[in-house]
């Protein structure tokens, strides 16, 4: 089997480069011999995502409208940010305390995933925090507007299934952070 070989770049422009969106244009030699000059890549910040639970083992969601699809989600708090300002660790916990008003005293890393690297160019940091407490209001950005919702971990699986979790991030973030809690229950 002949090895894989990576695409050769051979120019790029910005497109589009807005705060809230960016798109380049590459021009690219594929290994096959063949140019495609209209190849897009969405420029995406880094996104920090965290799985937080009560002493109640009750998971913190968040239910907000996404524009985009034009329906409300059920999704784990989580928020864009710039590495070279903050750590994501830092970040998810910024974001869980500004969309839900809980806190967390530690925060354990789960993974690093790439949710669409075809054409995306951001990470998701996805991180777990067990024994959260609410401690202060919702403090949130002007495109927010934000239901937290208490669900219990027991029941999480069964709305997955059902549909009603089912952006990528929450899901893969549910399913790694919840194999973790049990992994290290084991022992």
């Amino acid at each position: 089997m002949e090895k894989l070989k990576k695409w050769q770049l051979l120019h790029s422009k910005m497109v589009l480069k807005h705060p809230w969106c960016q798109v380049r244009q590459d021009e690219i030699l594929l290994p096959n011999g063949q140019i495609i000059d209209d190849f897009f890549v969405h420029i995406k910040p880094e996104v920090a995502l965290i799985l937080p639970i009560t002493t109640n083992k009750e998971i913190v969601f968040v239910r907000q409208y996404r524009h985009a699809i034009e329906e409300f989600f059920l999704e784990l708090p989580a928020g864009s940010f710039d590495p070279n300002q903050e750590s994501a660790e830092i970040a998810a916990k910024r974001e869980l305390e500004e969309e839900t008003g809980y806190t967390a005293k530690e925060i354990k890393k789960i993974a690093t995933l790439y949710d669409r690297p075809s054409k995306d160019t951001n990470r998701l940091h996805l991180f777990l925090a067990e024994n959260v407490s609410k401690t202060s209001e919702q403090q949130l950005d002007i495109t927010e507007e934000i239901e937290v919702i208490l669900i219990p971990v027991e029941s999480v699986l069964t709305k997955i299934i059902q549909g009603e979790i089912c952006v990528t991030g929450s899901v893969a973030a549910l399913f790694l952070g919840l194999n973790l809690i049990e992994q290290c229950h084991r022992y």
